[in-house]
C-alpha cells in the first residue's frame, strides 16, 4: 500500500482509508463488533493505516469500536473523528453544535471512547451556522497547544469558510462527497485546497455503494438505511443512474478490473493529496476496494471517462432534503 501526504501536512496515511460509519450506523443495524473487529484488523494487515469515525455514528458505538479494535497499534495508525453535533439525554442528535465548550467536551470523550492519548484528525462534521468558524478554528487550535489534537479538519465547509478557519488553524484535510457521480467539489473547492496546501479526504467514493454494479431499482434497503431518504436511491432514479455503472463497466473490463475498483482509481488519478475512504463491513469488498491501488487508469481511459461522464445526468439529489441543509457552500 502506497501512503499519501494530506496537502502540505505533515500528515501521511495509506492512500486508501477506510471509512468505518456502517459498521455501526447509517445502512441498516450495526454489525456484530467481533466480526467488524476482525474486519479492521484485516484493514491493517492490508496495509491501511488511516480510519474514519465520528461520534455522530452509532451515536458513540462507532468510536468505541474503532477504539478496541485499534489499541493495540493505536501508534502505528491514524484515526480521525469528528465533532460537531448536539444529542438529547437519550442520545438522538437533535442539530448542530460547534460551541467551544462542546467541542472540548467532545474531545474528551473521544479520547476515552476510542483510547488514545490525542486524536490524529479532528474534524468539524458539519458547519455550525451558530458559531463563527474563527471561534471554532480557536478551539481546536487550544486543543492541539494542549496536545489533545493533532490536525484540524472540515467537513462539508464551503470557501469561505474553509478560508476564513484556515487563517486561525491551518487546516490538514477537508472531508466532503467526491465520486465520478458527484464532482461538484472540482470548481471552486479543489482549487481552493491546492492553493492552500489542504489535504481531501472523500467520502462515498463509490456512490454510497451504487458504483459498485450491485444495486438496481429493486434493490431492498433495510428499514433504518438512510438511503431510504435519499432522493438518488428513488427505484427510478436508481434506474437512471445505471448509465454511470455501465461506463465503469465497460473502462473494468479493459483492466480485468470491477466497476468498484475503477471508481476508486478514478479518484486516487485525480490529485496526489487526495485519500479516499470507502466504508463496508465485508472482507471481500474491502480486498476488492484496496486492490483498486494497483489499477493504473491510463489518460485516455481518464479523458474518456471525462467526456462520458460530461454527457451524463444524475438524478435525485445527494441528500434529503433535512441533511441538505446542513451543506455549507
Amino acid at each position: 500500500m502506497q501512503t499519501r501526504k494530506l496537502g502540505t501536512s505533515n500528515l501521511e496515511v495509506s492512500a486508501l482509508g477506510l471509512g468505518c460509519m456502517g459498521m455501526s450506523f447509517g445502512y441498516g443495524p450495526p454489525a456484530d463488533e467481533a466480526e467488524m473487529i476482525k474486519l479492521i484488523h484485516a484493514a491493517v494487515s492490508l496495509g491501511i493505516t488511516f480510519f474514519d469515525t465520528a461520534e455522530v455514528y452509532g451515536p458513540f458505538l462507532n468510536e468505541t469500536l474503532v477504539g478496541k479494535a485499534l489499541s493495540p497499534i493505536k501508534n502505528q495508525v491514524v484515526i480521525a473523528t469528528k465533532f460537531g453535533f448536539a444529542f438529547d439525554e437519550n442520545g438522538k442528535q437533535t442539530g448542530l453544535s460547534s460551541h467551544p465548550e462542546s467541542i472540548k467536551r467532545v474531545a474528551e470523550a473521544s479520547l476515552k471512547r476510542l483510547n488514545i492519548e490525542a486524536i490524529d484528525l479532528f474534524y468539524q462534521h458539519r458547519v455550525d451556522p451558530a458559531v463563527p468558524i474563527e471561534d471554532v478554528a480557536g478551539t481546536v487550535k487550544d486543543l492541539i497547544q494542549q496536545g489533545k489534537v493533532k490536525h484540524f479538519g472540515l467537513s462539508e465547509a464551503g470557501v469561505k469558510t474553509i478560508r476564513r478557519a484556515h487563517a486561525v488553524q491551518p487546516v490538514t484535510a477537508l472531508q466532503s462527497e467526491y465520486s465520478i457521480w458527484w464532482r461538484e467539489p472540482e470548481a471552486e473547492i479543489l482549487p481552493t485546497l491546492e492553493e492552500l496546501g489542504i489535504g481531501f479526504v472523500p467520502f462515498s467514493p463509490l456512490g454510497k455503494g451504487f458504483l459498485t454494479g450491485k444495486i438496481d431499482e429493486s434493490t431492498p434497503f433495510a428499514p433504518t438505511d438512510f438511503r431510504n431518504t435519499v432522493p438518488r436511491f428513488a427505484p427510478e432514479a436508481r434506474t437512471a443512474n445505471r448509465a454511470f455503472v455501465a461506463l465503469l463497466e465497460s473502462i473494468a473490463q479493459r483492466h480485468n478490473a470491477t466497476p468498484a475498483q475503477i471508481a476508486l482509481a478514478w479518484v486516487l488519478a485525480q490529485k496526489p493529496w487526495m485519500v479516499p475512504i470507502p466504508g463496508t463491513t465485508k472482507l471481500h469488498r474491502l480486498e476488492e476496494n484496496v486492490a483498486s491501488t494497483n489499477v493504473q487508469l491510463t489518460p485516455a481511459d481518464l479523458a474518456e471517462i471525462d467526456t462520458a461522464s460530461a454527457q451524463l445526468t444524475v438524478h435525485g439529489n445527494r441528500y434529503s432534503d433535512a441533511a441538505q441543509r446542513m451543506i455549507d457552500r
